[in-house]
């Protein structure tokens, strides 16, 4: 209801204030005071847009081949962007506390959505894994939950045992029961890429926690054990490790094992220094499988060339730095614990990424952050760093000397 001033001239006029109310609004939104939160803010806002582009470039063909409809995907994706940005946005107001209270919570939901994509009908299979739940028109994928879950969760745990944390029973309890469950939930559904990242969060979490570097060493060992494992009684995975080694120099390999990593490094290579143009690609007409997601990286080096290429790594080697100087300008173990757990999980899943599409590590099936299409990722991501965000609004109040 508008609120009028008392008639002047026999006409009642709309209240000024009202509007300015909005407008104080918005600004308590983004109200902060560290350099560090806009150029986080900033950048991240710029990736998401950015990707959105190149979404729709990546998707126009398969999107009218499977949809009838060239902005099927991106639209879906603009969604997601537009439900992303908000909780990224409430993430960043909320008080460590909050994310202190529910971060047992989290753990819980996310392992129980990941057991949902083993039940029929509601889970499914995309490519040979079976790491997704079917919601109607939409599809979700549980485990991006546990990532964020694991963020905070973990912050929450090892932040509260403090100098303890050199016991080595101290690290098990909890961490490596909770941690075998969400990896093995994972890897049931042959998810050799996001048990890798999650793994990588963990171990990211220890070591910024000062976990005796011996006690890390020995559970990297033990996780190489059963990776190896793992790879081996999987076919198409030691399929990929085989071809990866070979750098696919077997021409038996180039119709199944290298299809992806060859029309990936053609694309990148026909890109040159400045691309072929926005939307030329020709490696996204069914040419590279996932062009849109896993892929995304060999599109931008083919339509924006180097320049392109370049650009991302400059834009996420930014975010490493504000995660950097974030973990540096607080003094909460929970909040230097969050931001790690946080940049280990963004910045080392944009590394695997790109060096998969360089050839430097084999196929392993993980989006680029923030550019890559994918709802549940997308909206994990950004939460994640609306998490970060709330530890970079206000600069810590100065300890006097004594």
């Amino acid at each position: 209801m508008t609120t009028t001033r008392p008639p002047r001239n026999g006409r009642s006029e709309p209240d000024p204030q009202r509007p300015r109310s909005v407008v104080v609004a918005v600004r308590r939104l983004f109200d902060a005071e560290t350099p560090e939160y806009f150029l986080l803010l900033g950048t991240t806002l710029f990736l998401l847009g950015f990707g959105l582009i190149m979404v729709l470039s990546s998707s126009s063909i398969e999107s009218r081949a499977q949809d009838g409809d060239f902005f099927a995907k991106a639209s879906r994706q603009g969604i997601y962007a537009l439900v992303g940005v908000p909780a990224m946005l409430l993430a960043a107001r909320a008080p460590a506390a909050f994310w202190k209270r529910w971060a047992g919570t989290a753990v819980v939901i996310g392992v129980a959505l990941q057991l949902l994509v083993f039940l029929p009908g509601l889970g499914y299979d995309r490519g040979q894994n079976r790491n997704w739940i079917n919601l109607g028109s939409f599809t979700a994928q549980p485990s991006e939950l546990i990532k964020l879950a694991l963020v905070i969760w973990l912050a929450w745990v090892l932040s509260r045992k403090g100098a303890a944390l050199y016991e080595w029973r101290e690290v098990a309890i909890p961490v490596l029961p909770i941690t075998i469950i969400a990896v093995g939930l994972v890897l049931a559904g042959n998810d050799l890429g996001t048990a890798t990242i999650i793994l990588a969060i963990v171990f990211g979490a220890l070591f910024y926690a000062g976990v005796r570097l011996r006690l890390i060493a020995a559970g990297l060992a033990g996780v190489a054990v059963v990776g190896l494992l793992f790879i081996q009684f999987s076919d198409s995975r030691s399929g990929r490790i085989a071809a990866w080694l070979d750098q696919c120099q077997d021409p038996k390999l180039y119709s199944d094992d290298c299809w992806q990593s060859i029309h990936g490094w053609e694309a990148l290579a026909h890109g040159g220094v400045l691309g072929v143009g926005l939307g030329n690609s020709s490696g996204k007409w069914s040419w590279i499988p996932e062009a849109s997601n896993d892929f995304i990286f060999a599109i931008i080096g083919e339509e924006l060339g180097l320049a392109g290429a370049l650009l991302v790594l400059v834009l996420f080697a930014v975010l490493a730095v504000c995660f950097v100087r974030i973990i540096r300008m607080n003094r909460d173990p929970f909040a230097k614990l969050a931001v790690s757990a946080a940049m280990v999980w963004i910045i080392g899943q944009a590394f695997v990424n790109i060096a998969v599409v360089l050839g430097l590590l084999p196929v392993l099936g993980v989006p680029l952050p923030l550019v890559s299409a994918g709802g549940s990722a997308l909206i994990t991501t950004l939460t994640a760093i609306g998490i970060v965000l709330s530890f970079a609004r206000r600069r810590p109040i100065p300890v006097p000397a004594r």
